[in-house]
């Protein structure tokens, strides 16, 4: 039942809404996780067609879009558009939680979100590149790794993370604790070995739970606490800094 609404929350595959697979998922930080490794399987499919490198990068980003949609992505650029904000004088600080707040809520994309989602494309499609390049065996499991990260890292943000106001943020973060953490994490371990003999998978697995992290402080500090734009923002971009970060492992191994 929660991997259900896991999949319903995460994914674009037809496993339908039901509201007892929701409240099943959001009790259950570790049913993140196992999602990662399918969505994954099914992302890394352009780097086993054997295609041109540019054609692969093209279809990389494509690919996570047919799986994922694009609701975490929407995340990033409310975001930015919150992080842009800026007020000087006499009570500037309670002014730009406001503002920012205001700007969560705001359905337009302003400079900052445009500009935010232009460089997670890029950011994927040179991913993608970089990838092409590298045997499809490690590629392929770097994908998964990357995914498997993002997906630890939004579970890490339910567990340690504090919801500034009621919604989303609020359903996954106070219905679990730092206790609930553990099991988010032994079921994240088998991704270490998808690039094995090379430590690849390892590097992106800390990379992208680092970058969720990150992101779990600033929220605290610029919106008070952890939303729904921050767990869509934390699987965007802890995928991203995943994949460069496991490239780079490569080239340097």
């Amino acid at each position: 039942m929660a991997s259900r609404g896991a999949l319903g929350f995460l994914t674009r595959l037809p496993v339908g809404t039901e509201l007892e697979s929701w409240e099943a998922f959001r009790r259950r930080p570790a049913a993140f996780v196992p999602v990662g490794y399918l969505v994954g399987a099914l992302a890394a499919v352009p780097f086993a067609l054997g295609l041109p490198a540019p054609t692969v990068a093209l279809l990389f980003p494509i690919a996570l879009v047919l799986v994922t949609g694009i609701n975490h992505a929407d995340g990033v650029a409310d975001l930015a558009d919150a992080a842009v904000v800026h007020e000087e004088g006499e009570a500037a600080d309670d002014a730009n939680l406001a503002a920012r707040r205001r700007v969560l809520k705001d359905s337009a994309v302003g400079v900052g979100g445009t500009i935010a989602l232009a460089g997670l494309v890029a950011g994927l499609v040179l991913a993608g590149l970089a990838l092409a390049g590298m045997p499809t065996f490690q590629a392929i499991g770097l994908v998964v790794a990357s995914e498997v990260s993002a997906k630890l890292g939004m579970a890490t943000l339910a567990c340690l993370g504090e919801a500034p106001f009621d919604g989303l943020g609020a359903q996954l973060t106070r219905v679990s604790d730092e206790d609930d953490l553990l099991e988010p994490v032994l079921v994240a371990i088998p991704a270490v070995l998808a690039t094995v003999p090379t430590p690849v998978a390892f590097v992106a697995l800390v990379a992208g739970v680092g970058t969720a992290l990150a992101l779990r402080r600033w929220a605290a500090a610029n919106l008070g606490g952890v939303n729904g734009d921050v767990f869509g923002a934390a699987n965007e971009l802890a995928r991203l800094v995943a994949l460069h970060a496991g490239v780079m492992a490569w080239t340097l191994s």
